[in-house]
């Protein structure tokens, strides 16, 4: 499971330097700049989102257990 999560923030990582790529590269108002940068920030969220239902799923169905912070006294 720590793989697959690892391995999904890196993703999310890669797509959100994509769009800043894609933000800095081109002039002013180049349309496929935008079109790029949109469809990069949109995987973006797509994949943050899927990762947070497959890391509740995971939790419901016990392959992860919440551990808490531990309490010293």
């Amino acid at each position: 499971m720590k793989y697959i999560v690892l391995l999904a923030f890196l993703a999310i990582v890669a797509s959100l330097g994509s769009a800043l790529f894609f933000m800095m590269r081109g002039g002013k108002g180049d349309k496929a700049k935008s079109n790029n940068m949109v469809r990069a920030l949109t995987f973006r969220i797509g994949l943050s989102v899927l990762l947070f239902i497959c890391i509740l799923v995971a939790w419901k169905l016990g392959y992860i257990q919440p551990t808490g912070i531990p309490l010293s006294r």
